[in-house]
């Protein structure tokens, strides 16, 4: 296990360094100032636009769900485990400036997001069972010509794989850790329960996917950032120094040091991209899957509505965690990059994940904090198996036909109870870190490689995102004049 724990964790330093970090956010920047900063611009516009897409349009030419029901899907796979327990590990590891790393990747995401939604539904399909089908790989074959066609393949390998990963083990795993942890609700219990329920909706179709994420998604997501902004008011007198402390730490700023140490800035960086991007999945090309299948009037509708994603998934929710924790006021000083950094690893009893999350709600208020926690990371975690087991679908479908729905779903429900089933190994056997330490290693490893692919995409189809959005806005304002 620790063999493939440091062959993994080395290809993870490999796809995550320097080059990719520079990808990710020379794409979103670029994408950002080619638009105009319109992504930024049109955030209120962007909100009336989702009011409008809770119903299909009348024009709206194609699609299987409304572009409201399109969101939520997407946010149903973006809302999830790195909301709670992705955030809380940035700062631990990464320092307060994590989350200052995390805003910026949003803010330039939002043009990634909305420029995905615009290819996604311009390159779009319909397959031979009448499912409107696309995203990346569509955008890559349709749009780049056949002689990419193998950058669209190796995409949605990546998706494959990824969905179980990222969507299904990791989150069935966060759900009977949390589960077990609060309610001593046996791990195995919590799986069996998990495949019944998500089997009900998965072989639904994005149709079922899409109804549940349009009523859990929001209902849990405003309770979550209730909670939060009572804790935040509740600590209001530390709100000075937590946003001092983000922007000194963002830059590598250490008191103790006296002045600038590249390595917690270079710590900083690399947490904060990383987890915003695993968190709002903005460049990784899966939410744009979730984007073709709106019954939209046309491309830039269906975007202006999507880079809402990254806006409420990042900007708000993650928002809401990184100052919950920071305001606390729980992380001891032996945990801060600083110390981290002279020991190479995180102190023993240093809480990372959910679990530090948890006892920022408690420390301030009291013992309905975990269960705070526990139940929104429960339902986050659990729509986001639903989310990305479309994902996964539609990259299986792009590479083996209509027929391999069907066993792809099974498949995906299958591996759901697995991940409760090896934690109630591993707590039986008294190891809690190992496999699922790996795993998340091979998940963030996988976040990259899609990522990959994707961007490239975008930046050689960047002239169709511009004429299209042009041609939109000049149309608005033709019609007003």
């Amino acid at each position: 296990m620790e063999f493939a724990t440091n062959i993994i964790n080395q290809i993870n330093g490999i796809v995550w360094g320097p080059l990719m970090l520079a990808l990710l956010l020379g794409v979103g920047l670029y994408l950002t100032i080619i638009l105009k900063f319109m992504p930024i611009q049109k955030i209120p516009f962007a909100f009336k636009m989702l009011k409008k897409g809770t119903h299909a349009s009348e024009k709206a030419d194609k699609g299987d769900v409304t572009p409201f029901g399109a969101l939520m899907t997407a946010l149903s796979a973006t809302v999830g485990t790195g909301n709670i327990g992705g955030v809380a590990a940035a700062i631990a590891i990464g320092g307060s400036g994590a989350l200052f790393w995390m805003w910026v990747t949003a803010l330039v995401g939002m043009a990634t997001k909305y420029a995905e939604a615009v290819l996604a539904v311009t390159y779009r399909e319909v397959d031979h069972d009448g499912r409107t089908v696309g995203g990346p790989m569509y955008y890559i074959k349709n749009g780049m010509g056949p002689k990419w066609a193998w950058l669209g393949v190796l995409f949605a390998v990546f998706g494959v794989i990824a969905s179980f990963g990222t969507g299904n083990y990791i989150q069935a795993t966060s759900v009977a850790d949390a589960m077990d942890s609060t309610y001593g609700i046996e791990p195995w219990m919590t799986g069996v329960v998990m495949v019944i329920l998500a089997a009900f909706v998965i072989l639904g179709g994005v149709k079922r996917i899409a109804s549940v994420a349009e009523k859990l998604v929001p209902g849990m997501a405003i309770a979550y950032i209730s909670a939060g902004l009572i804790v935040i008011f509740m600590n209001a007198g530390r709100l000075p120094a937590a946003f001092q402390d983000i922007i000194s730490s963002a830059f590598g700023y250490d008191a103790m040091a006296g002045g600038f140490v590249f390595a917690l800035f270079w710590m900083s960086f690399q947490r904060g991209v990383a987890r915003g991007i695993f968190s709002n999945e903005a460049g990784q090309g899966s939410a744009p899957i979730a984007h073709a299948a709106a019954q939209t009037e046309g491309p830039v509708q269906q975007g202006i509505v999507a880079m809402l994603g990254t806006f409420i998934d990042t900007l708000v929710v993650c928002s809401i965690t990184g100052f919950v924790i920071l305001t606390a006021g729980i992380i001891p000083t032996e945990c801060e990059p600083s110390n981290v950094l002279m020991v190479g690893t995180a102190p023993e009893f240093c809480e990372t994940g959910p679990p530090l999350t948890a006892a920022a709600f408690e420390a301030t208020l009291g013992g309905i904090g975990p269960h705070i926690v526990s139940i929104g990371l429960a339902v986050f975690a659990f729509t986001t198996i639903l989310g990305w087991s479309y994902y996964g679908e539609r990259c299986a479908e792009f590479l083996f036909s209509e027929k391999a729905v069907l066993p792809f779903r099974i498949l995906y429900l299958c591996m759901i109870p697995l991940g409760a089933l090896v934690l109630y190994i591993q707590s039986s056997s008294g190891d809690n870190d190992g496999v699922i330490n790996l795993v998340w290693l091979v998940v963030d490893s996988l976040t990259a490689l899609m990522a990959a692919p994707n961007l490239i995409a975008l930046a050689v189809l960047s002239p169709v995102i511009v004429v299209a959005t042009k041609a939109y806005f000049d149309g608005k304002k033709s019609d007003e004049s």
